[in-house]
């Protein structure tokens, strides 16, 4: 008679394998719930991270997806528990959701390690969820795998598509200039957001969903398939089902997150014209997975990967219809030569193999390598004596004539400054101009707003000016445009070179050259530096208090400096 092998001892059996009171006690409470009493003898219980809330309208429809991932979840025969954990909504907190980035990422890591789970689903959609929940993930290193809760469907308003955010940018500078009336502005709202999920141009979830599942910890198709898309329910439910298996796999993030996966990553978001933000959240992953990858590799691995995909804010096109025309599976399938295909990801399989069925269904929204939609889709990254660490810019999103440039600053030293300011007639400023925000970098505002891609002063929209140059140690969305150089490291709030422009000063930009200069001689530098004094904490005490002493500056990730790095998913002391 063979002897049946034994089962394996998994994490959540610390809890719920034991035989003493304290085993009692774990089973006893959650059999509230009315499981029955083979849940607890040994198969994966899956934590289902979900961050459901009214307030994120981007992830409202979460409750319903959570039960399709418990579907697959039980099918594979796993225990799939949903937990939430605290949820950014880009469009309602202030002063900014990356100011609780962090404190997100916190409440992920302490979470998963606290509880009985043995692997979790990272339920993410609106733009800090997804690296709020990576990045908690990674520190914990347990079997994860995301889904997002995907795009809306497209805008339409008199006729046409609207794309959110996008729009927003446009129609309120139309107003500006009297183009359109208020009356036509306000009801443009109606049209763009019309279904459940996040922004659907390639905006910073759009595009952090697009990370994940390049950097291979979601299915393929993720980042694509609109939120009210039956198909977006069916990943849900395969997504359940695959969490279970690599639970007995022990497939872990550290196998997944390597350095080759944020090279893909990088490739990825060149092609598909990605968020700024990306280059944020990205480094703070890197930190937390304890991979070498910094900004510097950005600008080298991503240069001069073309935008292969016509979306706006770059383009035209919305997320649907970059579903429909093949999603990313599409696009990876038109970069496999600069890929690294052997990378390992959710699935158990490599990229390669992943993508060796992948087709592009239409070459107007995804278009062929050697005819792109635009010739450089990366981020490039500035140096200068104007930003020593680092400062990034979008040329997809900026104005070719602007790429090579010289102008007189216009400065404000924040953005109460800027906006009283900005439309007063007698401004010094030009069409030449640059424009200079500081005082909004993650110390400054505090929390690093998405206030860069500053307004045009209200007399050059009436004279037909739609860009100019903009610089500041801010963030801008994702869905936004034009010539903005964000970043500058280190910030304002901090001492860095941003402090000390002063209006009239002139800055040279060339971005080929990849250099940002404020030609200005070190010797008055060197005096306005020694005048300089540091902003006053916009709030005293607390969270914003923690946030301003341990966060790093952008060129690091704005992470805590105290949470870099894996700490595991050891089980802590008993309760009782």
């Amino acid at each position: 008679m063979t002897t049946p092998p034994a089962k394996p001892k998994r994490r959540s059996q610390e809890w719920f394998g034991q035989l003493s009171k304290d085993g009692f006690l774990h089973r006893s409470w959650m059999k509230n719930h009315g499981l029955p009493e083979d849940s607890f003898d040994g198969r994966p219980i899956i934590g289902i991270c979900n961050t459901f809330s009214e307030l994120t309208p981007c992830n409202a429809h979460f409750r319903g997806l959570a039960e399709k991932i418990k579907a697959g979840v039980y099918q594979a025969g796993g225990i799939p528990l949903d937990f939430p954990v605290t949820s950014l909504g880009e469009t309602n907190l202030r002063p900014t959701a990356m100011l609780l980035r962090n404190l997100a990422a916190m409440d992920v890591e302490e979470s998963i390690r606290a509880n009985p789970i043995d692997g979790v689903v990272l339920m993410t959609g609106c733009d800090k969820t997804t690296p709020s929940l990576v990045m908690g993930a990674l520190s914990c290193d347990l079997p994860s795998i995301v889904i997002s809760g995907g795009p809306m469907l497209n805008g339409r308003y008199m006729g046409r598509t609207v794309g959110s955010g996008t729009d927003v940018w446009r129609l309120s500078e139309e107003v500006r200039a009297g183009k359109i009336s208020q009356a036509e502005f306000m009801a443009a709202e109606e049209g763009m957001s019309r279904s459940a999920g996040h922004c659907m141009t390639m905006g910073t979830a759009s595009t952090m969903a697009s990370m994940v599942e390049a950097l291979g910890l979601a299915l393929p198709t993720n980042a694509a398939i609109p939120a009210v898309d039956a198909r977006r329910e069916r990943l849900a439910w395969l997504t359940g089902r695959r969490i279970v298996d690599m639970v007995r796999e022990d497939l872990k993030p550290s196998s997944i997150v390597t350095r080759a996966a944020f090279e893909n990553a990088v490739i990825v978001n060149g092609a598909v014209g990605g968020s700024t933000n990306a280059v944020l959240h990205l480094l703070a992953m890197a930190k937390r997975a304890e991979v070498d990858f910094s900004l510097a590799d950005w600008d080298r691995i991503g240069c001069d990967i073309p935008c292969l995909v016509d979306l706006m804010p770059s383009g035209q096109f919305l997320m649907e219809d970059f579903y429909y025309a093949g999603g990313l599976p599409g696009v990876m399938s038109r970069l496999k030569d600069k890929l690294h295909l052997d990378a390992v990801t959710v699935t158990g399989q490599t990229l390669g193999e992943n993508l060796a069925d992948a087709v592009v269904y239409d070459d107007a929204v995804i278009t062929p390598y050697d005819q792109p939609f635009k010739p450089h889709g990366g981020i490039s990254v500035l140096t200068g004596n104007l930003a020593p660490n680092g400062a990034v810019l979008k040329p997809s999103a900026a104005s070719p004539h602007l790429l090579k440039h010289s102008g007189k600053a216009v400065a404000f030293e924040s953005i109460e400054d800027m906006k009283a300011r900005i439309d007063d007639p007698d401004l010094p400023v030009t069409a030449n101009s640059i424009l200079v925000l500081k005082n909004c970098g993650p110390r400054g505002y505090p929390g690093m707003a998405e206030v860069g891609n500053m307004p045009l002063p209200k007399k050059l929209l009436e004279q037909g000016v739609r860009d100019m140059v903009r610089i500041s140690d801010a963030r801008m969305s994702g869905t936004a445009y034009g010539t903005v150089i964000l970043h500058c490291a280190p910030e304002a709030a901090a001492g860095g070179p941003l402090a000390l422009v002063q209006t009239g000063d002139t800055i040279s930009l060339d971005v080929e050259a990849r250099r940002l200069t404020l030609e200005v001689e070190e010797g008055e530098l060197a005096r306005r530096r020694a005048a300089w004094q540091a902003p006053e904490p916009a709030m005293k005490g607390g969270y914003q208090s923690l946030y301003v002493d341990r966060v790093t500056q952008a060129d690091e990730g704005c992470d805590f400096d105290f949470l870099h790095g894996r700490r595991g998913a050891a089980v802590p002391r008993e309760s009782h």
